[in-house]
């Protein structure tokens, strides 16, 4: 792994294998990003493929939103919105690639990372996966991962999030319909997947298309929402007090 991260990929039995793992929670920088969304739609065109499992690296957090490093980077606005589209990217391509994609989570995730969980065609997660929208922490607000959140847990429950940007725990994430099944252990979740996932490669990939093409339906107008997101994001992160509260937040996480 360098010292960004890496961006791991593996076909077998029908099923791609994406694997990301950064050093510090596995927060994703734009580099990783890019990557990721390049890989989905790289395997999103092999016909061999039935469907697209997404995991991290570790048996700690799952995803902890966008580096901080990044955030702290960008010193202009397209820099800002450049980084900021790199999560757009991610969820257009797992919204449009025609193929299943499965997610797993293996513990706590906020901001994009839960973004991630509920651009998933399915998704399964441990009991210690709790999930939150911590954006607003940060001084601006999850308005790219918005309608993919959403689409999952409606308005009301998203706007709450947005505001409290407190942890929900994984209960809450099945109840809400962004989680399917929780486990016990990884070690449980993992023996399902690799059972789920054989199975899942034998259907038929002709019907796992076209179930993900229904499932996705009406939300074609999301590529248009998302000019102004990536602004929204972009333009906020650029005030000073953003750039304090990352600062502190950084502080605090390291005492």
């Amino acid at each position: 792994m360098s010292d960004i991260g890496s961006v791991k990929v593996e076909v077998k039995d029908s099923i791609g294998v994406i694997t990301f793992a950064t050093p510090k929670s596995n927060a994703l920088p734009g580099e990783i990003l890019q990557d990721l969304a390049d890989q989905i739609l790289k395997i999103s065109k092999d016909k061999q493929v039935a469907a697209l499992l997404i995991q991290s690296a570790g048996e700690k957090a799952f995803c902890g939103g966008a580096s901080f490093e990044d955030l702290l980077a960008v010193e202009d606005l397209e820099s800002s919105k450049a980084f900021f589209q790199g999560f757009a990217k991610v969820l257009n391509a797992m919204r449009t690639c025609g193929k299943i994609v499965v997610v797993r989570v293996q513990g706590k995730t906020t901001g994009g990372g839960v973004g991630l969980a509920c651009g998933a065609d399915y998704c399964v997660a441990t009991k210690g996966a709790s999930l939150a929208l911590t954006e607003l922490n940060l001084g601006i607000g999850p308005f790219v991962i918005g309608p993919y959140v959403e689409r999952k847990i409606g308005k009301s429950e998203f706007t709450a999030m947005a505001i409290d940007a407190e942890f929900r725990d994984a209960q809450w994430g099945l109840e809400q319909g962004i989680y399917h099944k929780l486990f016990d252990t990884i070690e449980q979740m993992d023996a399902h997947l690799n059972t789920f996932l054989q199975t899942l490669g034998s259907r038929s990939k002709e019907a796992l298309a076209l179930i993900k093409k229904v499932s996705w339906e009406n939300t074609e107008h999301f590529s248009d929402l998302m000019p102004e997101r990536v602004h929204m994001s972009a333009s906020l992160i650029l005030e000073p007090t953003a750039k304090e509260n990352i600062h502190a937040i950084k502080l605090r996480l390291r005492n």
